[in-house]
């Protein structure tokens, strides 16, 4: 079903935006419509770099305590989503990237999203970058039981 719905969807997309521009047009005029299409992009870009880099400290700050970053690169994507919906020309994506840059909806998305998926932890490295010594999963060799060979 939604295989049915993505080309309507962006076939629709432009129609609305082209509707909205000539309901706005007729409201405020051409040039202050063009203006704020033109101030959006730019509030776009201004955007995306402010809360990237915060969303990115936060990536580097739970890669460093050693927790799964899922959260911050779901911010991350969303943020990106958000400045290229703001680049693009038209009022209605403007709003959906508007709404994309607000912690709350990320927050939301982000709830929903982790209704469907299952998380499973492959064991890797510590935050010190240690190995875990789970005594489930060590193998303990004596000298005798292990040999390296250190030609290619």
């Amino acid at each position: 079903m939604l295989r049915r719905l993505i080309p309507l969807f962006i076939l629709l997309l432009p129609l609305a935006e082209i509707a909205c521009f000539i309901v706005v047009g007729r409201r405020i005029g051409l040039f202050p419509t063009l203006s704020l299409v033109v101030l959006s992009a730019v509030a776009g870009i201004v955007l995306m770099r402010i809360q990237g880099f915060g969303v990115l400290n936060r990536l580097r700050q739970s890669g460093q305590e050693g927790r799964a970053p899922g959260k911050e690169l779901l911010d991350t994507a969303m943020i990106l989503i958000a400045g290229i919906l703001l680049l693009i020309p038209g009022f209605l994506t403007d709003i959906v990237g508007l709404a994309l840059f607000l912690p709350p909806v990320r927050s939301f998305l982000w709830n929903r999203l982790m209704r469907n998926v299952v998380v499973v932890d492959i064991g890797g490295a510590r935050p010190d970058n240690r190995p875990r010594t789970d005594p489930q999963r060590t193998i303990d060799l004596d000298d005798g039981d292990f040999r390296r060979d250190d030609r290619p």
